[in-house]
């Protein structure tokens, strides 16, 4: 049984994916080519891989042979040190041949042009025509379209004639009967060559040669930097949880590796980083040429102007600043590398297995590369290791440990988190390669998750099943996908977003069918409470509710259970009035527990969220007599300042009670107003009628009611009126002396 799982465990080392055409190279040149060893790799999640090689160099040349597509990328970054003086060495290489096809005829790119529109486009060049009757020379001045007929039947051909210039003659020829053509003007003839160079290096001639001076002795130990374009690195995990729901899980991860470069990462020490760093194209290779203006007849064309009386200077414009030489960025000593020191008693040999273990991640994870069981242990930073066992291996967490070899150290290199793998690799050209690179416990439960609208479709009411699990290791985990195993098999995955380190990750891997989770929102506004009071100024809070209740309902679960919902933030000012135990801040939602006890079958949760709103009103506005009227019998108020307060709220009630009644008379004096307006338009409308009188008698005597009544009420109100002014005064100088500033209320339960 130990053999079996320890072949188990040889066996999951090293996963290669060969290309779908059978080992057909993707590119047919390497990136680059100079005969130094290639010793490290760096691969990056942005599309670029940082690359080292080191060697000895005969003579005082190096040549690079770099691909085309990637000259401008390694243009930006290469780095040729002298190992043994430290000093960097100057570079040179051939300018991109498109270059001079730019100053080319157009009409000879690839893909465009005739014989016709060439010489056409040569007008003023002196060409010689071979032709069916002889040779024609002279300056070609035009290329004319023609058409002959070819018969009776009405069909004609299209022929083009050209005329050539020779002194004073004007030949003509058919451009059928031209068999060649050649190029007197030399100039014009390079050209042509190189539009004819540019055009092949589009096609077959993919590399450019760089080469470097090296100056000294005859023998040179160099190292060669570079960063060019490289397929990002791809992780993939594994999460195996415990027997209880809740305790040590296991965490696994590899990373997929593409090699594209076109030549074989034989024993690379290979590293992968993780963040966000910034890469972007940029030509280095073609020269660009920026337009000048021609200030020739500035120069030449110039003259004094006279003026009378005064003498004029104009000034010349202020010279510009000196131009300060950017440092180069990558000319400077490297630091340490991890590889160039080995773990001491650890030794190595080249797995040969290809096979994978189960999904979910991937059972295989090593990296082309096996070692002995006995020789680690765990210490050092490392994580994983396996031993052999006596049972038979089955699909649990001890077993998935054993099966995977996972030996890489974290660094943290500005800011980025970066995998430095211990052993070398091999990865061979156009393969597929995966590599592990976590293999350690973590803290981890099985839980329920509920989020807005539900599991999907059909699911509106159903959470989610979800492992969470605390990434206790000093890596970031990059997004990936993440296979779950529980009770000995596959049970789920799920899609992981950016888990730093010592952060909680919570990935749903099932629907939980068997539990009901539905929600009720209102939206109201609490009671103003007054904040302070001074001379008559009340500043009061009031607050924005929003409260939701979630209710979850299982259909046979008796132990109890905990569901997390995820609740949306109302956003704005609105902040939670009570914060619910065990609630998890999230960028743009809270992660609350609703809590089902053991025996229950049923829970509730209140989630409330409330904005506070300040405002100033006076006490002469009506909702001020309602704040103070409440306070009176507050408890956060003592006694002393109750009884300053009482007779302020005597004098303001009953401020208030003449409002009421001012408002009353004055409502009673604008219907008799109105009554009185109507009888006097009545007693208009009969006034020429001689035998209205009798109704004219009595509207006049309702209308003398009327204005007497008025009276009585007109001088009642100027009594209230001045009674009400003169309790305001009161009023206003009791406030003059009382300021209050009431205490912070006490959290709600």
């Amino acid at each position: 049984m130990g053999k079996k799982l320890l072949a188990l465990a040889l066996l999951s080392t090293s996963v290669l994916v060969q290309g779908a055409c059978g080992g057909d190279k993707r590119f047919k040149y390497p990136t680059t080519d100079a005969g130094l060893d290639l010793e490290r790799v760096v691969l990056y999640r942005n599309g670029v891989g940082y690359f080292e090689r080191a060697g000895r160099v005969s003579g005082d040349v190096l040549t690079l042979k770099v691909r085309k597509d990637q000259v401008n990328d390694l243009l930006k970054s290469l780095t040729i040190v002298e190992r043994k003086s430290g000093r960097a060495v100057s570079v040179s290489m051939p300018l991109d041949p498109q270059t001079w096809a730019n100053a080319a005829l157009a009409t000879l790119r690839p893909g465009q042009g005739s014989l016709a529109q060439v010489l056409d486009s040569l007008r003023g060049s002196l060409v010689t025509l071979r032709t069916t009757g002889g040779s024609v020379s002279g300056r070609v001045a035009m290329v004319e379209q023609i058409t002959e007929p070819t018969g009776d039947d009405g069909n004609v051909k299209i022929d083009h004639r050209v005329s050539l210039l020779d002194g004073d003659h004007l030949r003509v020829v058919k451009l059928t009967d031209v068999t060649g053509v050649v190029l007197r003007d030399g100039d014009l003839a390079m050209q042509f060559n190189r539009t004819l160079d540019a055009s092949a290096g589009e096609g077959m001639f993919q590399q450019v040669s760089v080469s470097v001076r090296l100056v000294g002795a005859k023998t040179h130990d160099l190292l060669v930097s570079y960063v060019v374009a490289a397929p990002m690195w791809k992780p993939t995990y594994r999460v195996v949880l415990p027997k209880e729901g809740k305790g040590k899980a296991l965490l696994q991860a590899w990373a997929v590796v593409d090699n594209t470069s076109g030549e074989e990462w034989r024993d690379v020490n290979l590293a992968l980083t993780s963040g966000a760093p910034i890469a972007f194209r940029y030509d280095l290779h073609t020269p660009r040429e920026i337009p000048r203006p021609d200030l020739t007849e500035v120069g030449v064309h110039r003259q004094a102007t006279a003026m009378v009386g005064e003498t004029t200077y104009t000034e010349s414009p202020a010279a510009p600043p000196p131009a300060v030489a950017a440092a180069d960025p990558y000319n400077r000593p490297l630091p340490p590398r991890a590889y160039d020191k080995k773990p001491a008693g650890k030794t190595a040999t080249r797995g040969a297995g290809t096979g994978a273990g189960a999904g979910g991640g991937g059972g295989g994870g090593g990296y082309g590369r096996s070692v002995a069981a006995d020789e680690y242990d765990g210490s050092d930073g490392d994580y994983g290791g396996y031993a052999e066992a006596e049972d038979a291996p089955t699909i649990d967490a001890e077993s998935l440990r054993r099966s995977t070899l996972a030996q890489a150290r974290a660094q943290t290199v500005s800011g980025q988190t970066r995998f430095e793998l211990a052993d070398r690799v091999t990865v061979p050209e156009g393969t597929s390669t995966m590599v592990a690179i976590v293999n350690a416990d973590v803290d981890g439960e099985e839980t329920f998750l509920f989020r807005p609208g539900g599991a999907g479709y059909g699911y509106e009411v159903n959470p989610y099943r979800v492992v969470r699990f605390k990434n206790s290791t000093p890596f970031v985990l990059e997004p990936g996908p993440i296979g779950i195993y529980a009770g000995g098999s596959f049970v789920g995955e799920g899609l992981s977003e950016t888990v730093g380190a010592e952060t909680s990750a919570t990935i749903p891997f099932a629907v939980e069918t068997g539990i009901m989770v539905t929600s009720n929102l209102q939206n109201d506004r609490d009671e103003q409470r007054l904040i302070k009071m001074s001379r008559g100024i009340l500043e009061v809070e009031q607050f924005a509710r929003r409260t939701t209740v979630y209710t979850a309902k299982a259909q046979a679960m008796d132990d109890g259970f905990t569901v997390l919902v995820r609740h949306s933030k109302a956003g704005g000012a609105y902040v939670l009035a009570n914060k619910p135990e065990g609630t998890e801040d999230l960028p743009d939602a809270y992660l609350v527990r609703l809590v089902v006890a053991k025996g229950s079958r049923e829970g509730t949760l209140t989630v409330i969220e409330q904005t506070p709103a300040r405002t100033q009103i006076s006490i002469w506005n009506s909702p001020a007599l309602d704040i103070l009227e409440k306070l009176v019998l507050s408890t956060e108020v003592d006694r002393e300042t109750k009884a300053k307060l009482k007779p302020i709220l005597d004098k303001r009630r009953a401020v208030a009670k003449l409002d009421e009644q001012l408002i009353g008379l004055t409502e009673r004096r604008n219907k008799l107003d109105q009554r009185a307006s109507e009888l006097r338009q009545n007693l208009a409308a009969i006034a020429k009628n001689p035998r209205a009188g009798e109704q004219r008698d009595k509207w006049t005597k309702q209308l003398d009611e009327f204005g007497s009544e008025g009276n009585k009420l007109g001088a009642q109100l100027a009594d209230l009126e001045a009674k009400k002014l003169d309790m305001r005064v009161q009023l206003e100088d009791a406030l003059e002396e009382f300021e209050l500033v009431m205490p912070a209320p006490a959290p709600k339960k």
